[in-house]
């Protein structure tokens, strides 16, 4: 397992975002007079796109069609005001990217949020770092744990999946890195639990930024 190229998540991976997301995401249920949740409740939100989470968030009785669409422009609108209020990069994330371009491994984020979105955090929270591609959620095209947008950037990087890291906190990210024939490699400080990375294909799990040097250099 020769390793050229690391495919990053984003949300509960390389940023916490979880704060910003569940204050806009509470703001808009507050306007409709939607009870609220918990911050640490969106840790199971989060991860299958901003168009599940409002669905998830809203009281069973008022997931129609017309109510999700409406709260879905409420929350994007509000949130691409606050996305970058609260949100930062987990402590460790800078140095370990920084190995990474030293050793001139090719790197790319892959997101389930709005495109958009993922960019302005991206650019914001990871200035200068030679992304070969940041790419998020996509109208007509599908989203993780579907693989093709984890293999479309596996071409664009010139590299057999086979010798990419898939690095993510969830099992969308397991079963994504696994589907398109990838090394997956869960993190254990993100939003969800090492069961589930380990019930959905983590090849490993690290517990600090640093390990995926380390498993790069050991290859």
């Amino acid at each position: 397992m020769y390793i050229k190229g690391v495919i990053f998540d984003l949300d509960g991976t390389l940023a916490n975002t979880l704060e910003d997301i569940a204050g806009s995401m509470n703001r808009t249920l507050k306007v409709h007079g939607f009870p609220l949740h918990a911050v640490d409740d969106y840790k199971l939100l989060v991860g299958r796109g901003l168009d599940n989470l409002v669905t998830q968030a809203l009281p069973s009785k008022a997931r129609q069609p017309e109510i999700v669409s409406t709260c879905l422009a409420e929350m994007i609108a509000d949130y691409n005001v606050n996305c970058l209020v609260k949100t930062h990069l987990y402590v460790g994330i800078n140095e370990m990217i920084g190995e990474l371009m030293r050793k001139s491994v090719k790197l790319a984020v892959f997101s389930n949020k709005a495109e958009p979105l993922t960019v302005k955090i991206v650019n914001k929270l990871l200035a200068g770092v030679p992304f070969v591609k940041v790419a998020g959620a996509q109208p007509d095209f599908p989203k993780k744990p579907e693989p093709a947008g984890a293999i479309l950037i596996s071409n664009q990087m010139d590299i057999s999946p086979s010798n990419i890291l898939y690095i993510g906190d969830s099992d969308v990210d397991m079963i994504t890195a696994t589907r398109a024939g990838m090394v997956a490699i869960g993190v254990s400080w993100g939003f969800r639990t090492r069961e589930e990375l380990e019930e959905n294909g983590a090849v490993r799990i690290v517990d600090k930024p640093g390990e995926i040097v380390s498993i790069i250099h050991h290859n």
